[in-house]
């Protein structure tokens, strides 16, 4: 039976993966939402990490990749990879390594919304600066896009 439900615990994982990448907590939680034991889960989680199945490496790019080209800007994204348990040493160095330009990604998410128009007084300004924070842009990054 144990035999039997660990290979139902890996080919479970193995599908999850085989949509996407995942981080080993994601992998762990979806695991867990299906009521499968944790000694057995650690087992599975274990072996696909030595066998290279499950990387961090690739969901931290992969992740960040994905998450830039939606517009995101690194500061939502450095969170969102915390919430999926990627500590933020580690979200920073790949964010910091990552083949992303913020600042066009910033002033291409402005454009998209609010077109060539610059701000016309300081309330107007505040709203352009809260959207691009809310979409994860650095302070510095905004600055620069608004005085463009």
């Amino acid at each position: 039976m144990d035999h039997e439900q660990l290979t139902q615990v890996r080919d479970t994982a193995i599908r999850l993966l085989t949509r996407r990448e995942h981080s080993e907590l994601e992998l762990r939680r979806k695991l867990q939402l299906r009521d499968f034991p944790a000694d057995l889960i650690d087992q599975v989680v274990a072996r696909l990490l030595a066998e290279d199945l499950l990387s961090e490496e690739r969901f931290i790019e992969a992740y960040i990749r994905t998450r830039g080209a939606r517009g995101v800007g690194p500061q939502r994204i450095r969170a969102e990879l915390q919430q999926r348990g990627i500590d933020s040493a580690t979200a920073e160095h790949y964010l910091r390594t990552a083949d992303e330009d913020w600042q066009a990604r910033a002033l291409e998410q402005y454009h998209k919304r609010f077109g060539d128009q610059p701000p016309h007084n300081m309330a107007e300004r505040s709203r352009h600066y809260r959207f691009l924070a809310n979409k994860g842009f650095t302070s510095e990054q905004i600055r620069r896009v608004l005085d463009e």
